[in-house]
């Protein structure tokens, strides 16, 4: 019976407004298999979403036509950031469940190599499920910049998740590899390109 191999396991991770999720898909367009953990939560908060019925419970007001409204549960959680703990305890358990089940498909496909592009990698600590940490980063007037540009984003609200994230300095120091996003797609692509060559040599090795 052949053994099961578990493909490298590459944590991605970054800031708010540092690119991560671009970097994300220029991954995938390599054809690594690549975890969208924002994709996933969303899901989560669609109607039947897994998460809707437990934050309708734990949060009154901010699901409407059957899935949370993010911008109502955003707000609440401005109000109240104690509530930043419940909505964890809800979410964060779900989330998991969908990597095992990504990495359970990964093994199936015999993929050498697995992206998985979460958040707060760090700050949950899952960077110790992971081969390679790879840290996307740009200056922070181009993160506040990006940041601030969402819709609905301020600065107070800005501050309330740089708040809860692990300082970026501290996260490239912690980091295998780092992607710099600052100076535009095509040099972040090159960079891209170049540690998808040394993962591989380093499975070849």
């Amino acid at each position: 019976m052949a053994e099961t191999v578990r493909p490298l396991l590459v944590g991605l991770t970054g800031s708010i407004g540092m690119g991560k999720s671009e970097t994300a898909r220029m991954f995938a367009a390599l054809g690594l298999p690549v975890y969208d953990s924002d994709a996933v939560v969303h899901s989560l908060y669609e109607p039947c979403g897994e998460a809707v019925q437990p934050i309708a419970a734990a949060f009154p007001g901010v699901v409407k036509d059957g899935a949370v409204d993010r911008m109502a549960l955003s707000a609440a959680l401005q109000k109240d950031p104690s509530g930043f703990a419940r909505l964890e305890a809800i979410v964060h358990p779900l989330v998991a469940q969908r990597q095992r089940a990504f990495v359970a498909e990964a093994v199936k496909a015999a993929a050498p190599i697995a992206v998985l592009d979460i958040p707060l990698l760090f700050e949950t600590g899952g960077d110790t499920r992971m081969d390679v940490v790879i840290v996307v980063s740009a200056p922070e007037d181009v993160q506040r910049a990006r940041a601030l540009a969402r819709p609905g984003m301020t600065e107070a609200k800005l501050e309330q998740i740089l708040a809860r994230q692990m300082p970026d300095a501290e996260k490239c120091l912690l980091a295998d590899y780092v992607v710099d996003t600052g100076q535009g797609l095509e040099h972040a692509r090159a960079q891209v390109l170049k540690i998808a060559a040394a993962l591989r040599d380093r499975l070849d090795a």
